[in-house]
């Protein structure tokens, strides 16, 4: 339902970061001063937020940290945001928002994490406000019907295949997704092969087998070409680019220590 981590945005007193497509709703705090972002390819000026609520997107961001280059990051599955936040995934979609706004009785959660003086601790205080939100919001944790056409869709290459295995047709299938998540079930599928190619693409140049063709076949494109063409429109460059700025060979660490997806 949810992951925790600490990032890191790289060395110098200014971190820049592009926030890739997700299927998950994120959470960055900063762990000091706040967090500039605006969305490529979208008119208007970089927005500042002390700590970012960020929901399901298809376009990417540029995040830009000033102050301090280090912070907590955290993703919730479109479940999690209504058990977690007590919002639901699609009332997020597209967009980023200031976390005071989204969940009121975290606001102060920033400046509580400023104050701890290790991970373990950061941890312990994010996790513990986990589950004081889930106490507050259990109501609106989902059923198991979007559990099973979340499930199905992972599973399935066309939403009508996934309308076939859930027994239901596809109006209704699109209905429920439109409803929880705010994207359409073939724009979910688009971006679970968008994060399925990511991670694809990571673990390929970690092993120094960074083959394209190969990532694109195991990601579910139809071939090298088509993957380079999503990530033009969905990331705004292409994954070679991508991994050249922002890969493991560009910052030397596991991907764990930066937020991969985002803004």
């Amino acid at each position: 339902m949810a992951t925790l981590s600490a990032y890191e945005l790289g060395p110098g007193p200014v971190g820049v970061h592009r926030g890739l497509p997700s299927s998950t709703v994120s959470i960055t705090i900063p762990e000091a001063d706040s967090m500039e972002i605006a969305w490529l390819g979208r008119p208007g000026a970089p927005k500042r937020f002390r700590a970012v609520v960020a929901g399901l997107h298809l376009d990417a961001a540029e995040l830009r940290q000033e102050g301090g280059t280090r912070g907590v990051w955290l993703t919730l599955s479109p479940l999690g945001a209504g058990a977690l936040l007590g919002v639901p995934a699609s009332a997020l979609s597209g967009q980023v928002a200031d976390l005071a706004d989204v969940a009121p009785a975290m606001a102060d959660l920033p400046e509580r994490l400023a104050a701890c003086r290790s991970w373990p601790q950061r941890r312990a205080l994010v996790e513990d406000a986990l589950v004081a939100g889930r106490a507050r919001h259990e109501k609106n944790i989902g059923g198991q019907e979007l559990r099973a056409t979340l499930a199905a869709l992972s599973r399935a290459d066309r939403v009508q295949e996934a309308a076939r295995l859930l027994g239901c047709s596809r109006r209704h299938l699109s209905g429920t997704v439109r409803t929880a998540l705010g994207v359409t079930p073939k724009e979910y599928q688009r971006l679970l092969r968008f994060e399925a190619a990511r991670g694809g693409l990571v673990a390929a140049a970690r092993a120094g087998t960074g083959s394209l063709a190969a990532v694109a076949a195991a990601s579910g494109f139809a071939d090298q070409a088509h993957l380079t063409r999503e990530w033009r429109a969905m990331a705004g460059c292409t994954p070679t680019e991508w991994l050249r700025a922002e890969g493991p060979a560009a910052w030397g660490r596991s991907a764990g220590d930066r937020p991969p997806a985002s803004g």
